[in-house]
This record gives C-alpha cells, structure tokens and sequence, in this order.
C-alpha cells in the first residue's frame, strides 16, 4: 500500500546463497502467522486468508491488496518473526480500516503517513508482535483514537518536508487503481530502478476485495471472540453488524417535535363519538421553526457542503409554511440568512468559511443576538477543536456526515448519522 521509505543495503549473493535466503524468508513468514494464530487470533485469521506473494521486483518493503500478502526478500530477511508479526499486522490493519480507498484527493504522502500513524498506535498499544527496530516508524500517542482524516488534517500544517524527518513509513502503499506506488525510497527517488509493477485493479474489482475484506473481517472476528479485538477494529465491526436506522426519520421525528398542537372542533376526536359528545380533536400547526448551522471548516469539503444544502432544502420542501434560520461556521459564523416559503430555494446561498472549526462559536452566536431555537440542527463532519458546545441552551440535532468514523457520538443532544 505505501512506498517505504527504508533504505535497503544490497548484498551480492550467488543464485544458490539467494534460494536458501528465500527458503528461509518464506519460513519465517509462516512462522510468522502461526504465531499470531496462537497470540492474536484475528491477525491470525486475517493473514492466513491472504497469499504470501514474494514481490522482489516491484516493493521494496511489504504490501498487500486485501489478497494478497507481499514482501521482498532482504528486507525480510533482516527483521525477526516478532517484526514479521507486526508488519503482517500491520498491512492487515491497512485493509480492515479501508485505508486503499479513503485517500480521495489529499496528498498521497501525507495521508500513507497519518494512516501509518493510526495503525502503529494500534499495534504497539495491544503488543501485537514488536515493531522492527532499525525503522523509526510513525508512532505518536498523541493521535491515539483519531481517524486517519483528522490525523492527516493536523500534519497538512507541517508539511512533507517536517514530516519525511520525523520518521520511516513501514510498507509500500499502492494506488491498486493504476498499479503505482504513492510513495518513493529514499535510495530510488524516481522509482527508476523497479523492473516490475505491482498489479492494478479496476474500480469493480476493488470493491469486491472490499467485500471480500468484510467477510474476512467478520469471520475472524466471530474466531477470535468478544473482548479479543483491539478497540478500533471492535467500533469497525459495530459498523456492519449493528442495524442501520434510517437517519431522515430520526430527524424528521426531531423536526415535527417542535410543531405546537392546538385543539378545533373542526376535527372531532373519534374516541368520544360513541359517548354521544363532540369533542375537540388535535390540530398540527404546520409550521416549523428552526435553525440550521452548516459546518464549512476546513476539514469539510465542497460535495459536503452541496449536501448539507441539500438536506435543508429537503427539510424546507417537506412544509407549506416555515421558517428556518440558516448560517454557515468555521470558528465563527457566517451569512445568516432567514428563509420561508417566499424564499424557497437556496441556490444563491452564498457558503462562506474554511477555516478552523470550533462548535462553541454557534451557541456563543445564538446568545449575542438573542437567538434562542425551538430546535437547532447542526450538519457536522464531526471533527471540532474544542468542545460541542452548551448542552443547556437548546435542543440541538447533530446530523455526521462522515463515511470514515460512523461512531461519533455528541456528548448531549441527539446524534445522527448521514448515510446514503
């Protein structure tokens, strides 16, 4: 999956002294995973699903594909079988967190770096094997639960160049689609002296190795047993296994809550007809009355955003008459605007922000303009700097938009998650 960026010294050996190093590479990976059988059933599960493909032509590390294990043979040669451990676990980390496909379009470095930092964390915190230690791999506590995304959000600021010193990423990181290492060796800069190439997959393919991945995933899982997986592959499992509730719902519940109810004898109540007596029945009062906070940090991005706007015009189609209140924040807010049925598109909001995010500065907005919502609803990626906000000041509805971390969880008010 990512280019290593470890420095290999060549030996010059015979065509014999390489077989017998090979014969014992390939033993020691065996070894290997027999080991995390025993120690570490899942991993050991997982790696007994893959092949164990030598790729001496093309990686100069270790990769895998969600099929496939891969290594080069003097790289592995140096490391002992509790380092294979940790590298085998390692490239299995990178397949269950869905690490070869949530690239997008960040900087193919940066992000293998912030998901190396994810996974390492993961590994030594549950001492799965050790990692090897002629490589200064990228491990900080301080990252210790985050995504990948936020990971790579806090080292965009530092840069390639900061970065690249602070340490070594362990295996090579593939873009599958075509085939190309994201990453360059520190010894082949240009990646000029590869004979081979690693193999490329169409976008359909890809997704069934996803799939394939799954299953994997859910059987070692059963395998292994409840309290034997690591936290983060423990909230990856949920994912799939707990039932889906349909989030439009959830926030139209939360929506039509706000609707007062008054009484009318237009309306007679069908419980009281039989006592001979005409009694009021319940009116809705079809207007709502809310106000919507469109989270336009940096860490959002543009298609977010055209569906957060999406949504809110979802909301506005849904009533005859309403009035929604709707703003955009970074670490302050920006362009509100009121709209009813005499407005009622929002293709010439103008979205503004892009900055930092701090969720505070909604409620300390609400306050300094006396804005006090019957419901306030927020459209969040959920990444925020400090904390969510005041718990006491209003009803607030958190809808998460983000297909990377689905247990974000707002410490009050209601959480809902975006799902397609």
């Amino acid at each position: 999956m990512n280019t290593d960026t470890l420095e290999i010294e060549k030996k010059e050996l015979s065509p014999e002294q390489f077989k017998i190093l090979r014969a014992e590479v390939l033993d020691k990976i065996v070894v290997a995973r027999v080991g995390l059988l025993l120690r570490h059933p899942f991993f050991g599960n997982m790696a007994t699903r893959l092949q164990i493909q030598e790729c001496d032509d093309w990686c100069p590390t270790a990769a895998t594909d969600g099929r496939n294990f891969y290594y080069n043979v003097e790289f592995f040669s140096k490391l002992n079988n509790k380092e294979i451990e940790f590298v085998i676990a390692h490239e299995i980390l990178h397949c269950v967190f869905d690490h070869m496909t949530r690239r997008e379009d960040r900087d193919p470095q940066l992000h293998n770096i912030a998901c190396d930092y994810i996974v390492n964390n993961t590994l030594v915190r549950d001492n799965i094997g050790e990692k090897p230690k002629d490589i200064q791999i990228f491990q900080d506590w301080k990252y210790d639960g985050w995504t990948s995304e936020a990971v790579y959000d806090d080292i965009y600021k530092k840069g390639k160049e900061q970065m690249e010193q602070l340490g070594k990423l362990l295996d090579e990181h593939i873009d599958w689609e075509k085939g190309e290492s994201t990453g360059q060796s520190n010894k082949d800069p240009d990646n000029k002296n590869k004979k081979g190439q690693a193999p490329a997959y169409s976008k359909e393919e890809l997704e069934k190795i996803r799939d394939e991945v799954k299953d994997s995933m859910l059987q070692a899982a059963q395998t292994a047993g409840a309290g034997n997986l690591p936290k983060e592959i423990e909230r990856v499992i949920q994912q799939f296994t707990e039932p889906k509730m349909n989030w439009r719902e959830v926030l139209q519940t939360q929506i039509q809550s706000v609707i007062k109810n008054d009484y009318t004898f237009t309306r007679p109540s069908r419980k009281a007809w039989h006592s001979g007596a005409i009694l009021p029945g319940t009116k809705h009062d079809e207007t709502i009355d809310v106000c919507v906070a469109i989270d336009t940090s940096g860490s959002i991005r543009d298609e977010q955003v055209k569906i957060f706007l999406g949504e809110v015009q979802n909301i506005m189609s849904q009533y005859a008459d309403y009035n929604i209140k709707i703003w955009c924040f970074d670490t302050e807010v920006h362009n509100e605007q009121d709209f009813s049925p005499h407005d009622d598109s929002l293709t010439e909001y103008k979205v503004e922000g892009g900055g930092g995010t701090d969720f505070m500065a909604n409620w300390e907005y609400m306050k300094a303009n006396d804005i006090v919502p019957k419901k306030f609803i927020m459209f969040t990626d959920g990444y925020t700097w400090e904390g969510w906000g005041d718990a006491e000041y209003c009803d607030t509805v958190f809808v998460i938009h983000d297909h990377h971390d689905k247990n974000v969880e707002a410490p009050f008010g209601v959480t809902v998650r975006y799902d397609e």
